[in-house]
């Protein structure tokens, strides 16, 4: 049995989709306030669900009996949920799963994360905190490192208003990022499971070519046929934001913009030897852009 958390996110619902669809068993952790949409569909591809929360330890002992893989996706920042917070569950709540995980066999620990950017804020010391209580424990363990997501950082949510020909970009818009769909990386995830050559590795998980945020923004163009306007966020405006910040949501997203401004190229050797496979059709920038724009994706462009 293969157990889910954060089956309900972005990321985790896919996991638990591809698992599926390849005839492993699933089980997936939800709240009595998850998503219900989401966990219908969930429903309907048989997976088996099990309440439970991050923040309460007892459920989560439950939820990990008879488990030989745990996938977690789960994180609070795009939870609107009472009680979330980077320090009670991307902190103490993965915390508690691992120590539960641990108590109740599980062979193999999948940990969804972020790469390190070379900046303090709360969201990273959560996930460094993680993955070394994960590195220094008998449990065998896969930890993930997926850059900027399309999905999210190509989005109208911060600022990359495609629909309307308006972008924000962060810092000079100059420095090269592997974008990522975050369907690759719920296949990354899910290929992880009972494959032996992943185990006690951190992999990072880019897309399939690096591209600065303005060589993104000609795509765009391209395929709309039309001019963007870009507003730039300087990086000095993004320190302050981030100085200023009262709370460890906002200090960490303002840490995260900046770390977009500096950029993300990754080293994808360690992924295109591990999954040749899944890097060799990795979904790309100029395809979201497509389906963003509902537009054909060999409609209007040309190469950039």
């Amino acid at each position: 049995m293969n157990l889910v958390v954060g089956a309900t996110g972005l990321v985790g619902g896919h996991v638990c989709l591809e698992l599926a669809k390849t005839g492993k068993s699933v089980r997936a952790l939800v709240r009595p306030t998850g998503d219900r949409g989401r966990i219908e569909v969930l429903k309907s591809q048989k997976v088996d669900l099990v309440q439970g929360d991050l923040k309460e330890p007892a459920t989560l002992e439950a939820a990990c009996a008879g488990v030989a893989t745990v996938i977690s996706t789960a994180s609070s920042t795009l939870s609107r949920q009472a009680g979330d917070s980077i320090e009670t569950v991307d902190r103490q709540g993965q915390l508690n799963l691992f120590e539960a995980a641990r108590a109740g066999g599980v062979r193999h620990f999948i940990f969804v994360s972020f790469p390190p950017m070379g900046l303090d804020f709360p969201l990273d010391r959560a996930k460094r905190e993680v993955e070394e209580r994960l590195r220094g424990s008998s449990l065998a363990y896969t930890i993930l490192w997926p850059t900027f997501f399309n999905e999210v950082w190509l989005s109208a949510t911060l600022g990359f208003d495609a629909a309307n020909a308006k972008v924000r970009i962060y810092g000079s818009g100059q420095n090269k990022i592997r974008w990522i769909s975050y369907l690759d990386v719920a296949a990354f995830a899910a290929a992880c499971v009972e494959n032996t050559t992943v185990r006690n590795k951190v992999i990072q998980l880019g897309g399939p070519e690096a591209l600065s945020p303005l060589e993104v923004v000609r795509i765009f163009e391209k395929i709309a046929r039309r001019p963007f306007t870009v507003d730039h966020v300087p990086e000095e405006a993004l320190r302050a934001q981030k100085a200023a910040a009262t709370d460890s949501l906002s200090e960490s997203f303002a840490a995260i913009m900046l770390g977009a401004a500096q950029g993300d190229t990754i080293d994808m050797t360690e992924a295109r030897s591990v999954f040749p496979a899944i890097v060799g059709r990795l979904s790309s920038v100029r395809e979201y852009a497509s389906r963003s724009l509902n537009v054909s994706s060999g409609a209007g462009a040309t190469s950039a």
